[in-house]
């Protein structure tokens, strides 16, 4: 085998081990996770605590707001080096819409425009820059 054949081999091997090894997680990465991979706060906070605005009763079908402010005691600020990242809504298990949000330019409430077929808890989470989601929850009933 000649000298031109074993640097290719070798740089092949090396290429191959570093390229289908396990990625690393770099520095500040675990801060992109969603609260799917986090843990989930849910006791009161008067700065974090989602407040959900929206109807007891609606109808099938019929289109009705939700309206999502952070901050059950207070405004959350929306400052470069802490914000909210987005709010979410949830029905029961199943994720109905995400608003990501922009610091120090967004203020940190969302309304959301939905139309349900069947009752259950709407569940909200916001998750801020400095630690694990926030989250809030409240029953609607669906009527014919």
């Amino acid at each position: 085998m000649s000298t031109t054949s074993r640097w290719i081999a070798g740089w092949t091997i090396a290429f191959a081990a570093t390229t289908l090894a396990a990625s690393p997680t770099w520095a500040g990465q675990e801060e992109q996770f969603t609260p799917e991979f986090k843990a989930v706060r849910s006791a009161p906070d008067p700065k974090h605590t989602p407040k959900i605005m929206a109807p007891d009763t609606v109808k099938r079908g019929q289109w009705f707001d939700v309206t999502v402010s952070v901050g059950s005691g207070g405004d959350h600020p929306s400052l470069s080096e802490h914000y909210v990242r987005y709010i979410a809504l949830y029905i029961n298990s199943a994720e109905i819409s995400r608003v990501y949000l922009h610091p120090v330019f967004s203020f940190p409430k969302v309304t959301f425009t939905i139309a349900l077929d069947e009752g259950g808890v709407l569940k909200v989470l916001e998750e801020p820059t400095h630690s694990a989601a926030w989250e809030a929850s409240k029953p609607i009933t669906v009527t014919p």
